[in-house]
């Protein structure tokens, strides 16, 4: 049997070596036909998905039917096999130097790894479910972590570029948590923070000072 490049037809011979080039970039998932546009036939097939060869039906249809905007190129739309895969393809009509179409070369490139490496994905982006609070609840250095981590996650902004007025609504919910309470705490909430010991300690302060004055107030 003749490979695809020892075909005779003029078409296969001057196509060949690029539709070869996609098929092994996108084999095995990809299937290359190169199609005849005047007897409606398979010239070429690269990957074949099904048991369709040269000389088969091509089935396309009449190239004047297709929207004239897209200018040659058609695509990416959806085809489904009997087996129930789901194809990407791409049509693109191939013309020689008298701008007559001499070819149809179409990609199909079956879905169906990307479709079972999304449900993957998917999968371990499903929501978790609620710490249990009891295994954590005397590891203060794991809620430091925590309560900023959720409060970078809402603002959208890294630790680095926190305002004065993100790091004092930080320190509110550190406070609530009772973890200045611990001895050492803030050296590890300023490390987490990114700001000097004397930069938290002033915050702090300011914290401290602006809940006494609610409290009076």
């Amino acid at each position: 049997m003749k490979s695809m490049e020892e075909n005779s037809d003029p078409r296969v011979q001057r196509w060949a070596t690029a539709c070869r080039a996609v098929a092994l970039l996108l084999g095995p998932y990809a299937e290359v036909v190169l199609h005849d546009p005047d007897t409606d036939r398979i010239l070429a097939i690269w990957n074949p998905m099904t048991s369709r060869g040269p000389g088969d039906p091509s089935l396309l249809g009449e190239l004047d039917t297709l929207d004239p905007t897209a200018r040659d190129v058609f695509g990416p739309y959806e085809k489904l096999l009997a087996d129930g895969r789901r194809l990407s393809s791409v049509s693109a009509v191939l013309r020689d130097e008298d701008d007559k179409a001499s070819a149809v070369l179409c990609v199909n490139l079956d879905r169906t790894p990307l479709e079972q490496a999304a449900a993957v994905l998917s999968a371990f982006g499903a929501p978790s479910a609620p710490r249990p609070e009891p295994l954590f609840e005397q590891d203060w250095s794991e809620r430091v972590q925590h309560i900023v981590g959720a409060y970078v996650r809402e603002c959208g902004r890294p630790v680095e570029r926190l305002t004065r007025q993100d790091r004092l609504a930080v320190l509110a919910r550190l406070e609530e948590a009772k973890v200045f309470a611990v001895r050492r705490a803030a050296p590890v909430v300023a490390g987490t923070l990114r700001v000097s010991r004397s930069t938290l300690y002033g915050l702090l302060a300011e914290l401290r000072a602006s809940g006494a004055k609610d409290q009076t107030s």
